[in-house]
């Protein structure tokens, strides 16, 4: 029981910097999409991935958004954002480090990477994109699923 409370004691989450690595905005059908009835079709790609920086428990995590709006077939604007951080993480190993990486982190950069999408869009000249948020714990666990399924050859997963 102090073993465990000793474990539980030294394990540490913390932000250490959270900051833009890369942003890109295209509207390459512009002026003309702006006469067209604001209709689009909205594709959200979104992605993370995880580095361990250090020795010492500091990982970066950067979540990769690209938002295409299409009118048609025309792409009226594309948004790609990667919002990082580096984050200090302690006793921690496994499946709960890789679960951090996955869910918590993400968590805590998914509203900085919203709300430099909707600025974007904006100075675009086009309607704020309001992302809604994401259950980074469900996607985890999809993607957990997803590469159980592929390692067992496309079967089913057993319980």
């Amino acid at each position: 029981m102090a073993d465990e409370q000793a474990a539980v004691n030294q394990q540490q989450f913390s932000v250490q910097r959270i900051y833009t690595k890369d942003l890109s905005f295209e509207s390459p059908a512009t002026p003309a999409v702006f006469r067209k009835q604001w209709q689009p079709k909205v594709n959200v790609d979104l992605n993370t991935k995880s580095t361990a920086i250090d020795a010492e428990g500091n990982f970066e995590v950067v979540l990769a958004i690209t938002i295409t709006a299409k009118i048609e077939e025309e792409t009226a604007f594309l948004v790609e954002v990667q919002q990082a951080g580096i984050f200090h993480i302690k006793g921690f190993d496994g499946d709960d480090l890789r679960r951090i990486l996955g869910t918590a982190a993400p968590n805590v950069l998914f509203p900085y990477a919203r709300e430099s999408i909707d600025t974007l869009c904006v100075k675009g000249g086009f309607p704020a994109i309001m992302l809604s948020p994401v259950n980074f714990d469900a996607v985890y666990q999809q993607a957990l699923a997803q590469a159980q399924n592929s390692s067992n050859g496309g079967a089913p997963a057993k319980h």
